[in-house]
């Protein structure tokens, strides 16, 4: 059989027993219960505020937004953290002694981290749907919609975790990818609507897959009048696509690349030495 093609079978099989670990971890599982039950707790303190010029609460338009935090923050922050992680302890120095082994390696993390995105997307909106009212979910043009731009969400994030994650020297330095994002939200129209914000803030958050998220999440769950609040009065699709193909491309690019310069320079020392620096800090 072909290596390669053993590698990805190899790493299907690792990306399962990840996601299995991690839904047992409790370290894990408490994360994961604090970051979706703070996103409700953003919806749930607007749900009662109704956008200027709608009849959506800002709590329903929050929810659906959130959807896009969720992709970013576990796509691009689990991805760069888990790759450093590993980088620390050698698990990446031993898949990178086997033939093909950083293939099966990333579509092990590709597989765990995009199951976990899905979980978290879809625990998400099963708690807001039976909080909040609005949503637009008996629509199956919707549903494809929601389809589509979770596929781009997760080619246009995850390699741009991968290549964080190759860049960060350590696991403690990967907190300032938290802080960033959460910086992006609040430029991104997540928590309110981007066309409240001052124009240079407006572009700003344009230029990130964060924004094109949350605004592709919201024309496939919000009823088509709500574009009366977004940039043009309209769900622009069309560059929905575009901009997220875009960093889709770049990041698929840039990745293997970075990856392999990163993959090149461990060894073995490398590795020991990391350990005793961790042990006398």
């Amino acid at each position: 059989m072909n290596p390669r093609l053993l590698a990805v079978r190899a790493g299907l099989s690792r990306g399962g027993i990840e996601l299995r670990q991690t839904l047992t971890s409790p370290t894990d599982l408490i994360t994961f219960v604090l970051m979706t039950g703070g996103f409700l707790a953003a919806m749930l303190s607007a749900r009662h505020t109704l956008l200027p010029g709608t009849a959506v609460s800002l709590g329903t338009s929050r929810l659906v937004s959130v959807l896009a935090l969720d992709v970013g923050m576990y796509a691009v922050l689990w991805m760069a953290d888990r790759l450093v992680g590993d980088r620390e302890d050698g698990t990446l120095l031993r898949a990178k002694a086997i033939p093909h082994g950083m293939l099966g390696y990333l579509v092990g993390k590709v597989v765990s981290i995009s199951a976990q995105v899905l979980i978290a997307v879809a625990a998400t909106l099963l708690a807001g749907a039976f909080l909040v009212a609005g949503l637009a979910i008996g629509s199956p043009g919707g549903w494809l919609t929601l389809a589509w731009v979770l596929v781009l969400g997760l080619l246009a994030t995850l390699p741009l975790g991968a290549v964080l994650g190759s860049l960060f020297p350590n696991t403690r330095t990967t907190a300032l990818i938290f802080l960033v994002l959460g910086g992006l939200a609040a430029i991104s129209g997540i928590f309110y609507p981007i066309t409240r914000l001052p124009v240079f803030l407006q572009w700003t958050g344009q230029v990130f897959p964060l924004y094109w998220l949350g605004l592709g999440m919201r024309s496939a769950l919000l009823p088509h009048a709500m574009a009366v609040v977004e940039v043009g009065h309209s769900w622009r699709q069309p560059a929905t696509v575009a901009v997220l193909l875009a960093w889709a491309i770049a990041g698929l690019v840039l990745a293997p690349v970075v990856l392999r310069r990163m993959a090149r320079r461990e060894s073995g020392s490398r590795v020991a030495a990391r350990r005793e620096k961790a042990m006398r800090g």
